[in-house]
């Protein structure tokens, strides 16, 4: 069993950094089981950090000592495992715009996967399963818009718009307009109106 888990943090090592190491990857060294087993020591021991079930990450050594993965690390690490699109939420993306002058205190992504938590070293993530709609465009500017302004509301969309044909670049304004047929009837009317006025 320890030279299992040797080679498991031998392995861990050899990756660059933010890098998943799932249980699923390391089968050709051992049963299941076991691997799993060694993982679970290695976690106990702060050799690695478990951000998910199979899932881990190594901790970040510099000269400061050792750290957790940042938050975003983790996240990226979870949807690259799980072929998920994990997005942040769409107050951060309100706050970011300039839409709100709330900051989020607790860090909450959206996820195609199912809500859940996760502990990435002393902070607590939530996942929360989102609809396909407020996921579309995830890792764009576009996509953002669109977040935040399901965040906003049916309410304060049209306002927030028209700030936003303002600041964005014609380009990102292109592609949230052309993201319209999939988007909700209230939002895509927004966006038209805005478009078009």
């Amino acid at each position: 069993m320890q030279r299992l888990t040797e080679e498991i943090l031998a392995h861990a090592e050899g990756l660059p950094e933010g890098t998943p190491v799932a249980a699923k990857s390391l089968l050709h060294l051992g049963n299941r089981a076991a691997v799993d087993q060694a993982l679970s020591r290695l976690s106990e021991r702060g050799q690695l950090i478990r951000v998910g079930r199979g899932v881990y990450l190594r901790p970040v050594t510099s000269r400061f000592g050792t750290r957790a993965p940042t938050v975003q690390q983790a996240v990226e690490a979870l949807a690259n495992q799980r072929g998920e699109v994990i997005v942040s939420s769409g107050a951060v993306a309100a706050n970011a715009f300039g839409l709100t002058t709330q900051v989020p205190i607790r860090s909450i992504y959206l996820t195609s996967g199912r809500s859940r938590t996760m502990n990435v070293g002393m902070q607590v993530v939530e996942l929360r399963h989102a609809p396909r709609w407020q996921l579309v465009l995830a890792h764009k500017a576009a996509g953002e818009v669109v977040r935040a302004l399901a965040w906003l509301g049916p309410e304060k969309s049209e306002a927030a718009l028209k700030t936003l044909k303002r600041k964005l670049p014609r380009t990102t304004f292109s592609e949230l307009v052309a993201a319209v047929p999939q988007l909700p009837t209230w939002l895509a009317r927004s966006v038209g109106k805005a478009a078009h006025g």
